[in-house]
């Protein structure tokens, strides 16, 4: 535009001087009018033949930069009628073709990627660099507990709640490992960075394990149990049976009393192994539950009932905080009232004696959780609860967790526990 107008200024001064040059030449006579006359003409073609080879091609390339500075790659440019120029028009035309397909290109490429980022079951949490959620895909969100990308968004990892915010803040950069939550979740979570333009761009990268290591756990369990099972059931059927057959011939014989006396502890020791281990058997069979719609602070009432006089004799308060909505579950009442009774005989294992078991209710959503001022959890034994005969209790078999584990699942429960900064160790499970 700014040769354009020079231009212009130009022939505008050009035509200027014809006039007074003309005025000057008809207050004279002969030749130098037609002299004056002729020079004058000759400039102004002069100047249309350099506006059509200069200055038109350089303002159709100005307008080109234009076009590339606004980066509309849609808009060509028309030849100019220059063979040199049109070359350039001609070049350029092309460049804006090839930098349009380049564009679409690259935006299939980059909805392709969101779309596979965001139905990906990999959680893909990427950071800025001050560390704030600029993006979580829907894995991300439902491993962390939140509900929209919203709710996540411009915060850093210790303000969000949740158990694998909280593991996953303390993780190192450029580090992978296995986390193991108190609510038998088990997570492969990478905390890596990718480089743009010159940055570091921290993100995390968090893979379900949950069920393939359940599978395999539960697969090498019921193979192991079945197995001892089968031998000792075997070799405990044949030792008491021989036990009973020496006792009968021991009777009519003096002096045996002792001896009869040392084979019957022998005989209810055998069958006390075999009742230990039918326990473990017990896990492998738990059968698929028989789902009915119950009242839940119903449930909770008569085991609270049921297990009342052993909290009595441990000097334990056993308090209830039912909602007064009563919600409707659906559950299998009798594998059901099994888990609450052993939540509640693990509480007050852990309390002994004097303390408080605390259950309470609520409705939205539905909820029961169990609580008590026991020894507590330790982060280290956390990662531990739910692994298959694990146990605190020095004489515990490690199965009631496992079985617990088992029945919510088959549910379709969530669950944690875990001791809270209030000394309070809580069972929650939401339905």
């Amino acid at each position: 535009m700014k040769l354009k107008s020079l231009f212009f200024i130009l022939a505008g001064l050009l035509i200027a001087v014809w006039m007074i040059l003309l005025f000057i030449a008809t207050q004279e006579n002969g030749w130098k009018f037609y002299l004056i006359e002729g020079i004058v003409t000759l400039s102004l073609f002069y100047l249309l033949y350099f506006y059509r080879k200069v200055v038109k091609p350089l303002n159709s390339i100005a307008g080109g930069m234009d076009l590339l500075q606004a980066q509309d790659f849609s808009s060509r440019l028309a030849p100019v009628g220059q063979r040199e120029a049109d070359r350039i028009v001609s070049i350029f035309n092309r460049m804006m073709n090839q930098l349009k397909e380049e564009r679409l290109h690259l935006r299939e490429q980059n909805h392709f990627l969101d779309l596979l980022i965001s139905t990906s079951p990999m959680g893909v949490i990427i950071l800025t660099l001050d560390e704030q959620i600029s993006m979580a895909n829907k894995a991300a969100l439902e491993f962390l507990n939140e509900k929209t990308e919203e709710d996540v968004l411009n915060k850093t990892m210790d303000q969000l709640r949740g158990n694998l915010a909280e593991e996953l803040n303390r993780l190192p950069k450029e580090t992978t490992t296995t986390i193991r939550l108190s609510d038998s979740h088990i997570y492969r979570c990478s905390h890596l960075s990718f480089i743009d333009r010159g940055f570091a761009h921290p993100f995390y990268l968090i893979e379900s394990l949950t069920s393939e290591v359940m599978k395999a756990e539960k697969k090498a369990y019921e193979k192991v149990i079945r197995m001892i099972a089968h031998e000792v059931n075997n070799s405990v059927a044949g030792i008491t049976s021989t036990l009973d057959t020496i006792d009968d011939a021991l009777q009519s014989m003096n002096d045996t009393e002792d001896i009869r006396e040392v084979m019957k502890v022998c005989i209810e020791r055998s069958y006390s192994m075999s009742r230990f281990i039918t326990n473990f058997a017990d896990v492998v069979k738990i059968p698929e539950p028989q789902l009915e719609e119950v009242h839940l602070n119903d449930r909770v009432v008569a085991c609270k009932i049921f297990m009342e006089n052993l909290c009595q004799n441990r000097d334990i308060e056993l308090r209830l905080e039912l909602c007064e909505e009563n919600p409707m579950v659906s559950m299998d009442t009798a594998l059901f009232d099994q888990v609450i009774i052993n939540i509640i005989k693990n509480a007050t294992e852990s309390i002994d004696t004097h303390g408080k078991i605390i259950i309470r209710t609520s409705a939205s959503p539905a909820m029961l959780e169990i609580g008590d001022t026991g020894k507590g959890i330790s982060k280290e034994t956390e990662t531990k609860l739910f692994s298959p005969f694990f146990s605190t209790n020095p004489n515990g078999q490690g199965i009631g967790l496992i079985f617990i584990r088992e029945v919510l699942m088959k549910h379709g429960c969530t669950f944690s526990l875990r001791t809270y900064q209030d000394g309070i160790t809580r069972f929650r499970i939401c339905f």
